[in-house]
């Protein structure tokens, strides 16, 4: 069972027919959870997708969630799940995947993330703390939502939103720990030195400020 309070730069990437060799640039250059997010393809493509990834992830010992479907999780071998708040429930990928699988919940206003924790998932996501193309349609919540909510957890909370490298220390100093990337590496044409450049700006202020377990 991997411990995600250990984990701090989360990668959402939908299919790309280049897998085999962008998802191990991306984790060389200090990725650390994956998930396949893919709103559109079939099931059956996402599926052969995510058996790839996962073999992948398997050799940098780093966690592969899908997204939406503990099915889809389940029959790909995946080491859990992250469900949104119009998806099934935490309980019902419990039943399915099991006490020791990753169960991922997302929160966008501080509503959702006081039923969210009573909630038997392993982490949460807080925002968009700005408008993304990622989520058409989602204002942005503000930074007060993710910190505020990141301090009431005793669980990892990822923070979602335009993370890059220019702007992730800037979230650590006002007291985030966990961070989910989308654009900033899946749209770069130097994935690896992009992850590598968020995760070092990263890396590097969290040395600079007392960091607690999550």
């Amino acid at each position: 069972m991997f411990d995600l309070a250990t984990r701090r730069l989360y990668l959402c990437v939908g299919l790309r027919d280049d897998f085999e060799e962008f998802l191990p640039a991306v984790l060389r250059g200090g990725v650390d959870v994956v998930q396949l997010r893919e709103k559109v393809a079939p099931p059956n493509d996402q599926l052969r997708a995510a058996r790839v990834m996962v073999s992948i992830c398997r050799d940098f010992e780093v966690p592969f969630v899908m997204n939406d479907s503990p099915e889809l999780a389940l029959a790909a071998g995946a080491d859990g799940v992250h469900v949104g708040q119009d998806d099934v429930s935490v309980g019902h990928c419990r039943d399915l995947l099991g006490a020791e699988a990753i169960v991922g919940l997302s929160t966008h206003s501080s509503e959702e993330f006081d039923q969210a924790l009573a909630e038997d998932a392993t982490y949460f996501s807080a925002g968009p703390i700005v408008p993304t193309p990622t989520k058409l349609g989602r204002p942005g919540t503000g930074l007060n939502f993710a910190v505020t909510s990141h301090a009431r957890s005793a669980r990892p909370v990822f923070v979602t939103g335009g993370v890059n490298a220019t702007n992730v220390a800037g979230l650590v100093r006002a007291g985030l720990r966990h961070f989910v990337v989308v654009r900033a590496v899946t749209e770069s044409s130097g994935p690896e030195a992009s992850a590598r450049e968020i995760r070092q700006a990263l890396d590097d202020a969290l040395s600079a400020v007392a960091v607690e377990p999550t």
